[in-house]
């Protein structure tokens, strides 16, 4: 019986143990870091738009041929 309580116990205290040492890891960003990663995340954006832009308009045309035939 002992040891499930140990066990039980142990576990909250590991998880927040690792829970404070990465905090401690954490650093927050510098100016040319945060610039690197909204570019990043800008081009992602603009990425998935076009991408999802030229699926709609390949997507439209057969449609309405599939749906327009019957």
């Amino acid at each position: 019986m002992s040891d499930r309580f140990k066990e039980f116990v142990d576990v909250p205290q590991q998880f927040l143990k690792e829970g404070q040492q990465f905090i401690n890891r954490c650093t927050k960003p510098d100016k040319k870091e945060y610039l690197q990663i909204s570019r990043a995340v800008a081009i992602g954006f603009v990425v998935m738009g076009l991408l999802g832009y030229f699926v709609k308009l390949i997507h439209i045309p057969i449609n309405n041929i599939l749906v327009g035939a019957a």
